[in-house]
């Protein structure tokens, strides 16, 4: 995964947790705005998500975290 996206997903992370506690869980979509204007990725996330580490639709956000963390 591309250092920007990693970024983006850790920032992106911490505000949910910010604003709605340890325990808030979230799609791979809450990485991209409602209008899909970078398919490519989208598709990246999505892979990780789906194909890579057969997560569920919703997982805690501070898992998430720790997995890009991790560099997994």
């Amino acid at each position: 995964m591309r250092e920007t996206l990693r970024t983006k997903i850790i920032d992106v992370c911490n505000k949910k947790i910010d604003t709605k506690g340890n325990n808030v869980g979230l799609s791979f979509y809450a990485f991209f705005a409602n209008k899909n204007d970078n398919p490519e990725l989208l598709m990246e996330v999505a892979t990780w998500w789906i194909q890579t580490h057969q997560l569920d639709h919703f997982v805690k956000a501070y898992k998430i975290k720790e997995m890009v963390e991790a560099g997994l």
